[in-house]
Order: structure tokens, then sequence, then C-alpha cells
């Protein structure tokens, strides 16, 4: 995790197209500027971090399961729920599943869990949108290529 750059998951875990799920690991780093004030002398990752941690594994979701054709956009969460605090020099995973796809927009369902224990939850909605410019797509697809994510399994590819 970049949380200053908003780069939260470390690498793609694994992607299954059939069952519409991506797992992704997010290790919080044990520094960040974040953590300087949220909260000083109690540092915690913030919820609003762990939202974008859930919106990226499912965007990482929505792009495999599309071909890298199309880019997700984040238009907004619902039902979330933190459920523990997440201190730096946490290794987390988190799963995303799609439960809804169509008409240009997509929803999931995420989690993000710790020792198998669930710390947050929210569904997630996109906006899924032609990529603007082939330079984006192809900067989406280096991102990709650092975070392991396993190309060999789109159809499209």
């Amino acid at each position: 995790m970049r949380l200053e750059y908003f780069q939260m998951i470390t690498r793609v875990i694994s992607f299954d197209a059939e069952a519409k799920t991506l797992t992704a690991a997010a290790d919080v780093p044990a520094e960040s500027p974040v953590f300087e004030g949220h909260f000083p002398g109690y540092p915690l990752l913030p919820g609003v971090l762990m939202i974008e941690a859930m919106a990226q594994t499912s965007g990482w979701l929505i792009l495999g399961l599309n071909g890298l054709t199309a880019m997700p956009f984040l238009t907004g969460a619902n039902s979330a729920k933190m459920r523990d605090f997440v201190p730096p020099s946490t290794p987390l995973q988190v799963h995303a599943h799609l439960i809804g796809d169509g008409s240009g927009y997509a929803v999931t369902k995420a989690h993000i869990t710790r020792e198998g224990k669930k710390v947050a939850e929210a569904e997630i909605r996109f906006a899924v949108k032609t990529f603007p410019d082939p330079k984006f797509a192809q900067m989406i697809r280096e991102w990709g290529e650092r975070l392991e994510f396993p190309f060999e399994k789109l159809a499209a590819a």
C-alpha cells in the first residue's frame, strides 16, 4: 500500500472469471503521512481508505471480466461498515464479487479480512466507460503487471 498515492492493493492473489470474484492483498505500511493525522499517538487506517481498497479490488475484478476494454469509475458505496480498527503493519485481504452488471454500470459486494476475520464491508457501484485515452489504458495494464494480475486468465487479453 502507498496510502498517500491511493495505491491501496499490493497484489492480486486470485481472479476467478467464472465465479466473478477477485481477492487482493493490501499490506498496510508501518509508516505513512496519513497516520500522522489519523490519529496522533494512535495510528489507524482511515475507513475511507478501506472503502477505497474495496473499490480498487472491485475495479480490478471488473477490468478482468471485461478483458481490460473499459475502465470502472467509482460512483458510490452503500452499506459500508467498518467492523474493527486496522493499525499500521497489518496484512489484509480484500475480496470482491460482482453482483450486477449492465448498461454501463457494475455493482460488487466487497469485504476486507485480517487473519480471516472481517474488518470492513460495502457494496460498491461503478460507471464502466471506454478508456478515455489509449495511454491511460496502457498505464492501467502496467499497474496490473506490478500487481501480478493474472492476464493469462483474460479471454479478451
